[in-house]
């Protein structure tokens, strides 16, 4: 077992079992029905219920720790809203990526006013512990605002045009949120997207710039470093 990885101690499945179950949840559109059907086809029986708790209790785990094992993160940052449904009502999902894309934080609130981005710009620069040197973003006038409150030293461009990989990385939640049928509470949504926003991008690189050969030796790597922070295997992953 990796030092800092969650224990599967205590469970009746094997430490395999456990981490494919919560891969599949947060990789691939599918309901917690369908990864138990899954799961069946394979032998092993297990309700939806108990797939539930587990990525409850693991998820945000190894979404942590594979954070934790990115490179730094670079010093310009994009940042988007955009409007989902909960319970039937719509909130706002704000959310930040570097310019590879990758996730930095993401937040649920009721609204998108000036205080909702004042705090989600908070938020931020105490999750990353560093302030960027620009910032990107639409012409929503909140960022304005909140912008000239928060991080006055900090270029900010705003533009409908700059900002297409904050609006790219909207799109694997947007299937999720189908897929589910909305979310049910704010807490709830919060909790899975912060998790998913950690392990999801983890497998998916950067295709359009790879040859097949090289995707697929990335995607050997990625799966390694899955494995050794889930607990499969105590191996460092190969460079």
């Amino acid at each position: 077992m990796v030092s800092g990885s969650p224990s599967c101690k205590g469970h009746r499945y094997p430490v395999e079992v456990i981490p494919h179950r919560v891969w599949l949840y947060h990789r691939f559109p599918l309901s917690l029905r369908e990864v138990e059907e899954l799961m069946l086809e394979h032998g092993v029986c297990v309700s939806c219920e108990t797939i539930r708790q587990w990525c409850l209790k693991f998820g945000q785990q190894y979404a942590n720790t594979l954070r934790r094992r990115q490179p730094r993160r670079g010093d310009k940052w994009h940042l988007d809203e955009v409007f989902i449904k909960i319970n039937g009502q719509s909130r706002c999902l704000w959310r930040a990526v570097d310019r590879d894309g990758m996730v930095l934080d993401i937040l649920v609130q009721n609204r998108r006013d000036k205080a909702a981005a004042r705090r989600f710009f908070r938020r931020l620069l105490k999750k990353m512990g560093a302030v960027p040197r620009v910032i990107v973003t639409d012409r929503l006038r909140s960022y304005g605002a909140a912008h000239r409150k928060v991080m006055p030293l900090v270029e900010h461009r705003q533009s409908r045009y700059l900002n297409n990989r904050a609006e790219n990385s909207h799109q694997p939640t947007r299937q999720r949120e189908r897929a589910m049928k909305g979310f049910r509470s704010t807490g709830g949504a919060q909790r899975f997207l912060s998790a998913f926003s950690g392990i999801s991008p983890h497998f998916r690189p950067r295709r359009h710039l790879m040859t097949a050969p090289d995707h697929r030796a990335e995607m050997t790597v990625r799966f390694a470093t899955w494995d050794q922070v889930t607990g499969v295997t105590g191996q460092p992953a190969a460079a």
